[in-house]
Parts: C-alpha cells; sequence; structure tokens
C-alpha cells in the first residue's frame, strides 16, 4: 500500500533559537495513526509544521531531509497544491481564525477546495453538527471562547476531509463531550483512509483510537524542583486574604453569560474552575481581574481586588526582546531574589536571553506567568487554562509553583479542561449555565455524574487517583 505521508531524517532549526526539530523519519498508509509525544519544546508542533508544508513555505529556517504528502514533495509543491492534501489545526486556535462568522469559516477552505456549492452545504451543516456549533454559526469567531475556537478549528479542517490530517494539541481545550465528539471524528476519517498524526500530552484520552502508534520526540528532562515555597519572597499570613463575590453578572453582546454568581474564597488554597467550553470561565477569571465590565461586587478583604492574570492565549501579553526584559519590564525597584526564584521555579533560566514569542505555546505561558508574579500582585494569580502546551513534568511544576503561591497565602485559581491538574488542586468548582453545580475535593467528586462529564474519559481515573 503507498504512503499517504513520508518523511525521512527530516530536521529543522529556527533562525535566532536553539532547538526545533532533531531528525525524524516516519511513514503513514491510508487509515493510520500516529500519536506524537515528547517534552514541551521538544518539536512536537515543529514536526506538525512540516509535515503538512508549512515549513518550509512560511517558515525561514534551515530544513534538512524531505517529506512526501500523497505523493508529492513538500518542499517543492506550492503550499496552495499541499493544502488540498493536508490540514494542520493549530495548537493556537487563534491564530487561524479568518472570517466573519462560525459558518463562513468552515465555508472559507471548502470554497477554495473547489466544491459544489451542496456539497459545500451537506459539510458546513454536518462539521456545526459534530462539533456542537449550530448555535454558534453567526457568531463571529473572534467572540468564541478559546475551546469553541478550538472545535471551530477542528471543524473547518475536518470537513475538508484532507488525506493527511495534523492536529497539535487538539484536546487541550476541550470539555468531555467536545473530546468524545472529536475522538469520533477522527475514528470516522481513520476508518474512511485518511492519515492522522496527533500531537498531544493528554494521552489517556486518546486510548479510544484503534492501532494508534506512539513516536516519542526530543530527551525528557526533568525540570528542576521548584525552590521552597518559604522562598517566595511575597508572604500573606495564612488565611489573611478571602475573596467575595455577589451578585456578579456580565453581558457579551447581547449575551448573558454570567448571572448571579456568588463566591467565597479563603487565599491559601488552589482552586481549579471547570465547565464546559462557552460557560464563562474565562469571562469569569476576566471579571475578576477588573479587565471585564461586569454588574455585581467583587472583593478581596473589603478592598478593589489586585490578581495577576495569565491569559489564555499568551501571546497576548508577551512582546519583549528577551525572556529576562519580558519579566522586568516596567518592574521599578525589580528584586533580585524574586526574579532568581521565578527562573528557577519556571524552568525558564535556559531561555533567559531568547525572544519570548520565538518559544513553545507552553514555554510561553510559563513566561507569562513569571511577568505576572514579578510585579507583586497583593492578592494573588489567576491562570486561564495554565495546562495549555505543558508535558506531565512542566504541569507537575506549574502545580508545585500554585501550591507554594497558595502556601505564601495567595488566592490561586486556574481554569482548565485538564482532568490531571484538577485533580490536584485542593478544590474543584464546576460552572454551569446558571451558576455552580459542584463544589469539593477533587476526591470527593469523583462519582460525580457532572463533573466527571466535564472533565471527559479520563476524569474518573484522575480524580480517583487524588483521593
Amino acid at each position: 500500500m503507498n504512503a499517504l505521508l513520508r518523511a525521512d531524517e527530516v530536521t529543522y532549526s529556527y533562525p535566532q533559537r536553539t532547538g526545533g526539530l532533531a531528525p525524524t523519519s516516519l511513514t503513514l498508509a491510508p487509515g493510520e495513526a500516529v500519536l506524537i509525544t515528547g517534552p514541551s519544546g521538544g518539536g512536537k508542533s515543529t514536526l506538525a509544521r512540516v509535515l503538512t508544508g508549512l515549513i518550509p513555505h512560511l517558515y525561514h529556517g534551515a530544513l534538512g531531509g524531505a517529506v512526501w504528502v500523497d505523493g508529492l514533495r513538500t518542499s517543492t509543491t506550492p503550499l496552495w497544491q499541499l493544502a488540498e492534501r493536508a490540514g494542520l489545526v493549530f495548537q493556537n486556535p487563534a491564530l487561524q481564525m479568518l472570517a466573519w462568522t462560525v459558518e463562513d469559516e468552515i465555508v472559507f477552505g471548502l470554497e477554495n477546495l473547489g466544491l459544489a456549492p451542496a456539497e459545500i452545504r451537506a459539510r458546513v451543516d454536518a462539521a456545526l453538527e459534530h462539533f456542537d456549533l449550530a448555535s454558534l454559526r453567526d457568531r463571529s469567531p473572534q467572540t468564541l471562547s478559546g475551546g469553541e475556537q478550538q472545535k471551530l478549528a477542528l471543524a473547518a479542517i475536518t470537513a475538508r476531509q484532507p488525506a493527511v490530517l495534523a492536529l497539535d494539541e487538539p484536546l487541550s481545550m476541550l470539555d468531555g463531550p467536545s473530546t468524545l465528539a472529536l475522538l469520533e471524528a477522527l475514528a470516522r476519517l481513520a476508518s474512511a483512509g485518511n492519515a492522522l498524526v496527533i500531537c498531544e500530552h493528554r494521552i489517556p484520552d486518546l486510548e479510544t483510537i484503534p492501532g494508534l502508534r506512539t513516536l516519542t520526540l526530543g530527551r525528557a528532562e526533568k525540570p528542576g524542583d521548584a525552590p521552597p515555597a518559604g522562598d517566595y519572597p511575597a508572604r500573606t499570613a495564612p488565611d489573611a486574604l478571602q475573596l467575595e463575590v455577589a451578585g456578579l453578572r456580565v453581558t457579551l453582546a447581547d449575551r448573558e453569560v454570567l448571572r448571579d454568581l456568588a463566591l467565597r474564597l479563603p487565599g491559601g488554597q488552589v482552586v481549579a474552575i471547570v465547565g464546559r467550553n462557552g460557560v464563562g470561565k474565562t469571562t469569569l477569571v476576566r471579571a475578576l481581574a477588573g479587565l471585564q465590565a461586569r454588574t455585581g461586587s467583587v472583593s478581596v478583604n473589603g478592598e478593589r481586588p489586585d490578581f495577576g492574570l495569565v491569559f489564555q492565549n499568551a501571546n497576548l501579553q508577551l512582546f519583549n526582546a528577551s525572556v529576562r526584559e519580558e519579566i522586568l519590564y516596567r518592574v521599578p525597584d525589580a528584586d533580585p531574589g524574586l526574579y532568581a526564584w521565578l527562573l528557577a521555579a519556571l524552568g525558564l533560566a535556559r531561555y533567559e536571553h531568547t525572544p519570548p514569542l520565538l518559544l513553545s505555546e507552553g514555554e510561553k505561558k510559563r513566561v507569562a506567568l513569571a511577568t505576572v508574579l514579578m510585579r507583586r500582585p497583593r492578592h494573588g494569580v489567576l491562570l486561564d487554562e495554565p495546562a495549555l502546551g505543558q508535558d506531565a513534568a512542566h504541569k507537575a511544576m506549574l502545580v508545585r509553583v500554585a501550591h507554594a503561591l497558595a502556601a505564601a497565602g495567595q488566592i490561586v485559581i486556574l481554569t482548565t479542561h485538564d482532568a490531571g491538574l484538577a485533580a490536584q488542586a485542593d478544590r474543584i468548582l464546576l460552572l454551569g449555565p446558571d451558576g455552580w453545580l459542584a463544589d469539593g475535593r477533587p476526591a470527593d467528586l469523583q462519582h460525580d455524574p457532572a463533573v466527571l462529564e466535564t472533565l471527559g474519559p479520563s476524569a474518573a481515573r484522575a480524580l480517583g487517583g487524588a483521593a
């Protein structure tokens, strides 16, 4: 059987950056699927770009070896021609949103294939249905949540039915039902003869894909332990902080996202907020940080909160020429002890002089957290989907840092769809359309059907392990 995808000793290095892709070979026949694993920064995203032709056509580093997609050599075939045969769902879905509406985003790629109007309509309707986007078809992609954008990117690419489909962390922002829908869609594509390349850290959720092979990139480097919590130079007395939220309402484009939400959280614990895509988790942390217009009251010890917020899309808060400059940007009288603690605790010392936007998505998230903490927010930190781009070791690093902040008396709130990360929090809050649906320690929620449905296939195992 002829290979749909073949890579022979392919290598790549980025300009102005160490690392890239070590020599890698891969062959996929129709109907075959491979899971690409490895540490953050190990080359998974780079390989996905190489296999679909974005490298070398859109990235101008040093490419070695050769890649063929459906018999065409990627380095000498125009990108438009490769796009008829290969599709890539980006790790950061916001980067591939082009159209004015959700429906038009899916239509755009199908029209470029020259399909008949009836075929386009059938594929659009099927994609909207499969990814639960029908009610959003007239919304602007820019108004969607990160998880909804991820579903839209998946819908737009899979609707094209490319012979080769590469997905870069496709599960990172999906809730449980959306994860199951994607796995079903991937199974259908494989059965239809497509070749699938899946770069992912949430490995247990992919166990249902039959015959999935695994290719590991990069050398696993165990990050050093975070410095002791007592070394974090911004301590608050235990239980000294109390977040109070009452009657919180947020309306976006005539749509009420949050209504009459109440919340009371003390400092000293790590709290994970989970919920379905589009339920309002990002809106909530923006409101707590004072970045979202709202009604109702939000206070810490009776005063306006001073939280640091790490965005879901770290690209929006990184703009300096080096990691060092980013962390120290406009920080008066920067504390060298805190700076050293952050570099060590977040594994950033090796990137101190690297432009942050050249880092992997996981590395960018850790830089963004360092910039927030360097400013010493008085009340705590809000982390929106911190697991994006993090391998198991770096996820554990983030958990250690979060608990170090909590041990220093800070309020620590994170949003996540990652069951393993939620299981390591002190408390889980499940947000529904009308308010809180569950609240408790991870071990106490391991049999809660709403929590299990929301967090997906690996939730029961992850929460049970927290007991």
